[in-house]
């Protein structure tokens, strides 16, 4: 089926499961640092940088003309 996600038809335990595994092999593309999953935010937040790149139906956006400056705290 066109458009069908295989991810929604996975039980909530096992998406997170791949979701991690996925966390891990990416890395931010200006610092090539690692990145922190935001739940809440649904972004993936890199420190390096202070970038916060948004997460859209599942997909990491991992552009920087996409990703959202952080504030300095």
């Amino acid at each position: 089926m066109r458009g069908d996600n295989p991810l929604q038809r996975l039980p909530a335990e096992r998406v997170a499961a791949l979701d991690v595994k996925m966390l891990e092999l990416l890395a931010c593309p200006v610092t090539k640092g690692h990145l922190r999953y935001d739940a809440e935010q649904q972004e993936l937040v890199s420190p390096g940088a202070r970038l916060a790149y948004p997460v859209r139906d599942g997909i990491p956006i991992l552009l920087p003309s996409e990703a959202r400056q952080l504030e300095i705290e």
